[in-house]
């Protein structure tokens, strides 16, 4: 399980006064609503950097589809030539990544160390929670490419997801470009791939967390353990494109949003989502009810799953 930092979040107990002058009412604020904005506001810039990473790990991933990137000349679009010099190549924004995340975390090292009951950095993965103490340097270096990491491979889980969807191009090639050759590996290689690559990671990972003092020391069969329920845990992140897809084509039903390629690609996904239930009546007359079974069993079977794995998880022998 995760270690409990020395420099925890202070005890609601202890409250801050705020000065003011004579004859004018002391206002009293609680040091536990103090951290918990210190905490959103952390966690909003992390986000935010997060994103800035992953729109610099897209272009990595789609430079090199740009046609004046890979030029040929046997066609038309071979002999056209940019008008200015090409400035940045592939690996430079993998460069780019790589500083910022070394930056990030030398900032909240050295905020740490400055104020180091403002904020504790905290790595969600569902079915637990790694802080990181922010006061040390090596802990912040691996919690800010871990942090980048998680927010990367959830997109890849979403990514995957659609893969296995196949809608319809132009809106398809949003999905085959960052997967490249994933993207035509048949349909149980992808499927199995989110759980085979997050146990795999996971159990590397633990390793360097126990070594940091980040998870207590753990033994073959609890790595394991840990291994397999982080695996099946991601998942449960489909079904959010899952219920944004029905809930668009339950709303494209009734109004009429044009011919945009990204109506039809809604549609077709839709179909392939509900293929289960096209043998249980769901129609009453014009209103078809199956988008909302179909977003109603998505949500119970994740809450569901959620709460199973949370116990497995908590009985854990360590």
């Amino acid at each position: 399980m995760a270690a409990i930092p020395s420099h925890a979040a202070p005890s609601s107990r202890k409250r801050d006064c705020l000065l003011a002058p004579s004859g004018t009412t002391i206002h009293f604020r609680r040091t536990d609503d103090v951290a918990a904005a210190n905490f959103a506001a952390m966690g909003t810039v992390d986000f935010i950097l997060n994103l800035a990473g992953l729109l610099l790990w897209l272009n990595w991933r789609s430079n090199r589809f740009d046609p004046l990137v890979r030029r040929r000349p046997a066609t038309l679009m071979g002999t056209l030539r940019p008008a200015e010099p090409q400035k940045l190549r592939r690996w430079h924004f993998l460069a780019f990544i790589a500083i910022m995340l070394f930056f990030r975390a030398l900032i909240y090292w050295w905020l740490g160390r400055l104020f180091p009951k403002v904020w504790v950095a905290q790595l969600d993965l569902g079915v637990t929670t790694l802080p990181f103490r922010s006061d040390q340097f090596e802990r912040m270096l691996v919690f800010s490419f871990l942090s980048f990491a998680v927010l990367l491979g959830i997109y890849y889980v979403w990514v995957l997801a659609l893969s296995l969807l196949a809608g319809p191009q132009p809106i398809q090639s949003l999905v085959t470009i960052p997967l490249g050759r994933v993207d035509r590996w048949p349909h149980w290689a992808r499927a199995v791939l989110p759980f085979v690559s997050t146990a795999v990671l996971w159990w590397l990972a633990t390793w360097l967390l126990v070594h940091l003092g980040v998870l207590m020391p753990l033994h073959a069969a609890g790595r394991f353990q840990q291994s397999v329920i982080l695996g099946v845990n991601t998942y449960l992140l489909w079904q959010y494109p899952f219920e944004i897809i029905l809930l668009l084509y339950l709303l494209n039903s009734y109004i009429y949003f044009g011919r945009h390629p990204l109506w039809q690609y809604v549609a077709a996904t839709a179909h392939t989502l509900l293929q289960p239930l096209r043998r249980i009546p769901l129609q009453a007359g014009k209103v078809d009810f199956a988008p909302l079974v179909g977003i109603a069993l998505i949500f119970l079977i994740a809450h569901f799953g959620e709460r199973g794995l949370l116990r497995l998880y908590a009985r854990l022998s360590y």
